[in-house]
């Protein structure tokens, strides 16, 4: 491969583009980045220090208190701490939507999103990586499915973490991020204009990666390795 190649998978809420994105990165081996979990982690920080996630100001305070990590191996730390399991917890999925809307924090992570994917091949997922993150990406995938097929993917995931939640709370969340996520100020959820529309409804995550890969290969004609 000559050059790198950046690869931006968007869509709102539970899409299931965190799970499709790590295998695609594994198979084409590229370096995966969870944009998702830096907002996530910016929340718990607020949460922590006790501030209210709504008050734009207070929530922006922080920006330089705070410092996060992104393992190879998944785990998400934040000024220090393992917070890998924290930012899943209902308190941060209700909050991070409106910590990711404010426009001093998506620039400041925006920052070291974009550092990560000029010194190597990345597969990026958020809301707006394709339009906003990585306009220039080669590759750039915007993942749809219904509000009730990405509450049952949320919640099916919250089970198996241990996570206490109802599946009706679940959709309600799912909800209150969509609207939050496509009505904000700064770089709201909306497609590239040059992106891939896929619906993730019907398929299954196998089934999304491969329709995933197959575009990749018609955008870049980089060769996929066999999996």
């Amino acid at each position: 491969m000559d050059k790198n190649i950046s690869i931006a998978i968007d869509g709102p809420a539970a899409a299931g583009k965190s799970t499709v994105a790590k295998k695609v990165a594994a198979i084409l081996n590229f370096t995966y980045i969870d944009t998702g979990a830096m907002y996530r982690a910016f929340t718990w920080a607020v949460l922590e220090r006790g501030l209210d996630p709504q008050d734009e100001k207070a929530s922006c305070s922080i920006i330089p208190d705070v410092t996060m990590d992104l393992l190879e191996d998944g785990r998400v730390f934040c000024n220090g701490q393992d917070v890998t399991r924290a930012i899943r917890e209902p308190r941060v999925s209700g909050n991070v939507s409106y910590i990711a809307s404010y426009k001093d924090i998506r620039l400041a992570l925006v920052d070291l999103q974009r550092a990560m994917a000029a010194s190597k091949s990345v597969v990026m997922d958020g809301r707006d990586i394709g339009t906003y993150v990585l306009p220039n990406a080669e590759v750039k995938i915007f993942q749809i499915a219904s509000v009730e097929c990405r509450a049952k993917r949320r919640y099916d995931e919250n089970v198996l973490k241990g996570i206490p939640t109802s599946y009706e709370d679940v959709v309600e969340d799912v909800k209150k991020r969509d609207y939050i996520d496509s009505h904000r100020a700064f770089a709201p959820l909306k497609p590239a204009e040059d992106s891939v529309e896929l619906a993730t409804s019907p398929l299954g995550i196998d089934e999304v990666v491969d329709a995933i890969l197959k575009i990749v290969h018609e955008k870049t004609g980089l060769e996929i390795p066999c999996h």
